[in-house]
């Protein structure tokens, strides 16, 4: 029973890591925010690197890049807590997915999509979760 519990707490424990990182997001979020209305392409390229994909518009308009930034379980269970010892492996090994040999750790990412308009200025941008399984998961090497 209390073997249960700890793994209850362990897994809130988790929920509450993956909440902090959701609420106060990366540093790419406070860059991007701070950069609406001020950053251009060539400043988001030598800071980001070229992003993955670009959508530019042959005849004018609002052009789209798109950056996935990979986030593995590791950067995950980067939060200690006390008397805990790795949440990740705790709350997998609940749902039976930890095995002594496992291979390498499932490999999260974050997709960042950046508008701009016809000025090559950043007009707006979102960051959403690349679920594990999807075409825009990066694969762990």
């Amino acid at each position: 029973m209390r073997r249960m519990g700890r793994r209850l707490l362990t897994a809130g424990a988790v929920l509450l890591a993956g909440a902090m990182l959701a609420c106060g997001g990366p540093w790419r979020d406070r860059y991007f925010d701070n950069g609406v209305d001020r950053l251009t392409q060539e400043e988001v390229s030598e800071r980001m690197g070229p992003p993955h994909t670009a959508k530019i518009p042959t005849l004018g308009g609002d052009s789209v890049w798109t950056y996935r930034v990979p986030i593995s379980d590791k950067d995950l269970a980067s939060v200690t807590f006390s008397g805990l010892t790795d949440p990740v492996q705790e709350v997998t090994a609940l749902m039976g997915k930890v095995a002594p040999d496992s291979p390498k750790a499932m490999l999260y990412c974050y997709r960042y999509t950046l508008t701009f308009n016809e000025q090559k200025i950043l007009k707006q941008w979102k960051r959403e979760e690349c679920a594990p399984g999807t075409h825009d998961t990066l694969n762990a090497k």
